[in-house]
Parts: structure tokens; sequence; C-alpha cells
């Protein structure tokens, strides 16, 4: 099976936060940040794996900085690995104030962890990642680690279960 580049699925989506978006005092809502994440993610890896694809996980969802009613938010969204039907999909928020002169800065940043799904809703293997420069070698073994880590967590989360 022939590998596909970062590049190839690579997202930039841009979006202003409206007034239905935030609280009464015009912070937007995280689940709305969230949610926007999460559809960059899976256009991501739909875009790869040209097939369903599910969220199964998100880690480290780290908010940097507030975001607020007419804000521009840009979600940055690539694979950085691969398996044998998952994807790892690094997504970066970028908040611009659009009043403002000063340049955008990182508001939150989050992994998630898609799976390619059949029509029966079963795992289906995918295309490997055709890595092509150092950094993307680099966070592809990170991924790695992070995906092995996350198989030891959800055992020992199984064994848990099991016992109670």
């Amino acid at each position: 099976m022939e590998g596909k580049t970062v590049a190839s699925s690579a997202l930039i989506m841009s979006v202003v936060m409206q007034p239905d978006q935030a609280n009464p005092a015009g912070n937007v809502h995280g689940g709305e940040i969230m949610k926007l994440m999460d559809n960059a993610a899976f256009v991501v890896a739909q875009r790869h794996a040209r097939t369903n694809v599910v969220t199964a996980r998100v880690d480290e969802l780290i908010f940097h900085q507030p975001i607020y009613v007419g804000n521009l938010v840009t979600c940055h969204a690539f694979l950085t690995f691969v398996n044998r039907s998952s994807m790892e999909v690094v997504v970066t928020v970028e908040v611009e104030d659009l009043f403002s002169e000063s340049p955008g800065k990182c508001a939150l940043t989050a992994y998630f962890t898609m799976v390619a799904l059949n029509v029966g809703g079963k795992p289906l293997s995918i295309s490997p990642l055709q890595l092509e420069t150092e950094e993307e070698k680099i966070r592809f073994e990170e991924g790695r680690q992070r995906h092995e880590l996350n198989k030891s967590k959800k055992k020992e989360a199984q064994i848990l279960l099991v016992g109670n």
C-alpha cells in the first residue's frame, strides 16, 4: 500500500466566533472550540483514510488563551502518526483579535486519535504515512510512543473495570 504524505491531508480552517457560542461575558465556551478541533481532526483523518472515521481519544487538550466573541479562530491540523487503522492528528488553535494589531496567539492544543471504519463499523486498514522531513519522522516516533502508552493505559483501565 503506497503511503500518503502529511501535507496531503493537512488542514487550516478559520471561523469568527459568534455570540451564540459564548457565555454572557463574551467568553467562547470551551466545548465550542473542542467541536471545531474535532471537526478539523475528522477532515484530516478522512482525507488520509478516504473512509468513515471516528474519534477514539483526545489527549492533552490544553487551554492556553481565552477566546472571545469576534475573535478569529484558526485550527491547524495534521497527521503525526498512522498505525494499522488509527491515526493521530495534532490540532492547534490560534486566536486573533481582529480589532488589534497584535499577532495571533496559540489558544489550544490537543492530540486526537481517529479510527478508520469499514461500512460495518469495524476498524479498517489504511495507507501508511509517508514521512518526508526529519521533523515528520520525529513527530511520528513521538506519536508511536503515545500510541503504545495509550494502549497500555487502556489495558489497565479494562483490568480495573473487570475487577469491579
